[in-house]
């Protein structure tokens, strides 16, 4: 059960880690001209429902356990990757 928890603590830890990095990128938009600033808004607003998604999947997390657990996390741990890779694809972006 303590596998669980720290999976839980880390992955918690991750996602505020990435929604500060979202806030940064939505603040660099203000320097954006108009049509810029919408298609970069529209990227932020995916990002920020794989965030809410993955949010959603840590809830759940707190409420499985063994194998229905196991299986949560293997939609969580993919979840994650899709967030990351979105995350480092924006970023790429805003430079």
């Amino acid at each position: 059960m303590e596998v669980h928890k720290e999976y839980k603590e880390r992955m918690s830890a991750q996602l505020k880690e990435w929604s500060a990095q979202i806030n940064l990128l939505e603040a660099r938009m203000d320097g954006f001209a108009a049509d810029m600033k919408i298609k970069r808004a529209e990227e932020v607003q995916a990002l920020r429902a794989k965030q809410h998604a993955a949010s959603e999947k840590m809830h759940e997390l707190g409420k499985a356990s063994g194998e229905a657990w196991e299986q949560v996390r293997i939609t969580a741990d993919r979840m994650w990757d899709e967030l990351k890779n979105g995350l480092a694809d924006a970023q790429s972006k805003f430079k």
